[in-house]
């Protein structure tokens, strides 16, 4: 019976509330902000450049970039992405990037608010995200902390379990290492970068998070160059699959474009996460560089954009590019497959090695995600934070050992719950978002260096912290 409700729950949730959602409220808010991610594009590059620097009281934004794109970039982007094309054929990937397109006016929305209304810690660490605007801006601080329950359920344990179960699968099958082995690994390595809080995890994805990146694109452009003459076929055929212009595909099986849409669309929002509210709770942790709100809002939608259009992308280059690799593949053995049949057998150690960095960094940044929202329901005190930690460790070391089908939907559902709760207060304070955007692109039009000045936003008095967010702000800048 349980089962039955969380496949129930899951196919509402996901296969029409939140699809509608996410899609609608990304739809809305390009509009509202006057396609900002294609006329700001180049200037989200030009912040990416200088967010390495950072400032007191809080870590960069090139930091926070790392730990959010540790937790977007895990296993899904690999077997996420087989799944959708070996389940509704290529046409996937067009629905795919059209949705992280979308997704990148979302990201710009919810990390500026998550900077608007963040707070400092009793270490002058700062805090915020989803749980803090809906307390500090909407003045609902139950919503805020059914949103934490949800994301601390989701993200802080079920996924970390998932994450540790799949690194344990894949160094099973392709080297036959002991999962009980592998758990032990797992654990004492998360739990020698979480014990040092956000600050050891921000430093540790700011290592690993663009070396394995940068690799796993670079054996993606190899394949890329060796079969370049087959790309504007698999080009053609995405956009004629997406579309339904060609009635067969992979081997004569037929799909529908509602096929292609949906699995495009579920996969891309759950790769990039936009929307959801789990990245804008690291995302509040920066020192943002110009210190404004919304220059980490353009910092998050470049992770979008290279989460999705950049990574996902990659993965599935490499599994057109292979051909149809039959029906017998699906998930990671297709991805697998697919680079195998590119590189050699050396592809699948290739695999398990990157499944490994990609999961154990999703371990240590969902855990980041938690630890916000464990603060935010003990008052940003860090007494519960101890236990909370031995708590993720043991549902890592479970994740290791055990089958866990039910547990990943039952952390769909929260997570689906999660994104539901944060939509609706993304709407209601899209106003005073975009507001806070138009005031950075007005100050960049001019030719100055975007500084927030509260007293532009009155709204604001007794909302926001004022040594964090002083008035005046741009006469002091100037004096100093």
């Amino acid at each position: 019976m349980l089962e039955t409700i969380v496949n129930f729950l899951n196919a509402l949730l996901w296969g029409k509330l939140l699809v509608y959602g996410l899609v609608g409220a990304g739809l809305y808010f390009t509009v509202r902000l006057a396609f900002i991610q294609l006329t700001h594009f180049k200037h989200g590059i030009k912040v990416m450049t200088i967010s390495r620097q950072g400032g007191d009281g809080g870590l960069s934004s090139f930091q926070v970039f790392c730990t959010s794109m540790a937790a977007r970039v895990g296993a899904g982007n690999m077997a996420g992405v087989a799944v959708a094309i070996g389940t509704a054929g290529p046409g996937a990937v067009f629905w795919m990037w059209a949705i992280a397109v979308l997704g990148m006016a979302t990201a710009m929305i919810e990390s500026t608010l998550a900077q608007v209304y963040k707070v400092k810690d009793e270490d002058g660490q700062f805090r915020g995200g989803p749980a803090y605007y809906m307390e500090k801006g909407l003045g609902q601080r139950w919503m805020g902390a059914l949103f934490s329950v949800f994301l601390i359920l989701a993200f802080g344990l079920v996924f970390n379990a998932v994450q540790a179960n799949t690194i344990t699968g894949a160094l099973e099958r392709v080297f036959g290492f002991e999962p009980i082995y592998v758990g032990i690994g797992i654990v004492v390595a998360s739990g020698f970068v979480i014990m040092g809080g956000l600050r050891k995890v921000a430093r540790v994805s700011e290592i690993v998070v663009p070396f394995m990146a940068l690799v796993y694109l670079l054996i993606a452009s190899v394949v890329v160059v060796v079969n370049l003459d087959k790309l504007p076929e698999v080009f053609s055929l995405i956009i004629k699959s997406a579309f339904g212009w060609q009635e067969a595909v992979a081997g004569g099986v037929a799909y529908s474009v509602a096929q292609a849409m949906q699995a495009g669309i579920a996969r891309g929002l759950f790769s990039n996460e936009a929307g959801m509210g789990s990245a804008a709770n690291v995302a509040a942790s920066a020192t943002p560089n110009p210190n404004h709100p919304a220059s980490q809002g353009f910092v998050q939608m470049m992770g979008v954009f290279v989460d999705t259009l950049v990574i996902c992308t990659a993965t599935a280059a490499i599994i057109l590019l292979a051909g149809d690799m039959g029906a017998e593949s699906d998930g990671i053995k297709l991805t697998i497959d697919a680079l195998t049949s590119h590189v050699g057998d050396w592809g699948g150690a290739f695999i398990a090695f990157a499944i490994f960095l990609f999961c154990f960094t999703s371990i240590i940044a969902n855990y980041s995600y938690a630890e916000t929202n464990v603060m935010f329901l003990s008052g940003n005190r860090k007494t519960a934070l101890p236990l909370f930690r031995l708590l993720v460790l043991g549902m890592v070391m479970f994740g290791a050992m055990a089958k866990i089908s039910l547990v990943w939907d039952l952390a769909d559902v929260s997570m689906g719950l999660m994104a539901i709760v944060n939509i609706i207060a993304l709407v209601l304070l899209s106003g005073l978002a975009i507001r806070v955007i138009d005031d950075y692109r007005e100050q960049l039009k001019k030719g100055d260096m975007p500084v927030f000045d509260r007293s532009k936003f009155p709204e604001l008095d007794g909302q926001v912290e004022t040594d964090i967010w002083p008035e005046n702000a741009k006469a002091r800048a100037n004096e100093a």
